[in-house]
């Protein structure tokens, strides 16, 4: 289970290595997302504090990267931090989400991205409930919810 020192190593001395890596041209990204998508995961973008869905599915299942379809999160880990964003734990495998340091907006947070592609997840701060004490504060359009199978 991480914990709030785990992403501050993670974000300060290095990331996990990913299972592998998708890499687009900007041309690429903008054909394959909507314009909202593109904001949001190619630039870094945030979308509007309860405009998505995904803070409202707590349902069973999986959610993935909308860029590329790596695993990022389970709902079992899902809860509802009541901030206007889908909130997670843990992610589903430690190398799926990388961790940077963002100090933009006169702020000291720790931005998350999709291992895999660098797609713009959202941001990871420790106020979330125990055990982790993390809540992964993630736009609902950078996820694609997976159905549970069986």
């Amino acid at each position: 289970m991480l914990k709030w020192n785990d992403v501050i190593d993670f974000a300060v001395n290095g990331n996990p290595q990913p299972s592998r890596r998708v890499e687009k041209t900007e041309e690429e990204w903008r054909n394959l997302l909507s314009p909202e998508e593109f904001r949001v995961t190619r630039e870094k973008g945030t979308e509007r504090a309860f405009s998505s869905e995904m803070c409202n599915i707590f349902e069973p299942g999986k959610y993935s990267c909308i860029s590329c379809d790596t695993l990022l999160f389970d709902s079992d880990t899902k809860f509802n931090s009541g901030t206007g964003w889908a909130s997670f734990t843990q992610p589903a495998e430690i190398n799926a989400i990388a961790y940077h340091q963002d100090n933009s907006y006169g702020m000291r947070r720790v931005e998350t991205i999709c291992n895999t592609c660098d797609a713009h997840l959202g941001h990871v701060f420790p106020d979330g409930p125990a055990p982790s004490g993390l809540r992964y504060c993630i736009n609902g359009v950078s996820l694609k919810k997976v159905k549970k199978e069986g």
